[in-house]
């Protein structure tokens, strides 16, 4: 058993998807869009096959939760080496997203950080 896809709602659609292409290699399929619901999503692949749907509606909330709260925390993707961390947690930061935490090596063993990138999703770049 493997999981699918992972969705979340945005609210610039185009703009998520600039987003996860640029910074981390996704290649989005055609826009689908129901009318009749005010629903557009994009599914977005990843080279290991991993994918990701970013949807907006008409009607979503555009109430925040707390960057600590219960449910998904972050998105994590994997680069490969420290050095890849290393560059692109710099490159995001120099293109204005927040570093959240890191480039470090966790309690755990992992060497991480943490931005807080489009739309205010939490997004966990690793080796």
């Amino acid at each position: 058993m493997r999981i699918e896809h992972v969705a979340i709602y945005v609210d610039d659609l185009e703009a998520a998807r600039s987003f996860f292409e640029n910074y981390f290699g996704a290649q989005a399929n055609n826009l689908y869009h129901n009318p009749k619901k005010g629903f557009k999503s994009y599914f977005l692949s990843f080279d290991d096959g991993a994918r990701l749907e970013i949807i907006t509606k008409v009607d979503i909330s555009h109430e925040k939760l707390a960057q600590d709260h219960l449910g998904f925390i972050h998105l994590a993707f994997s680069v490969g080496s420290k050095e890849k961390v290393d560059e692109l947690t710099k490159r995001l930061q120099g293109d204005g997203y927040p570093v959240l935490s890191g480039p470090r090596t966790t309690g755990d063993g992992y060497y991480e950080s943490c931005i807080l990138g489009v739309e205010g999703n939490q997004i966990e770049i690793t080796i």
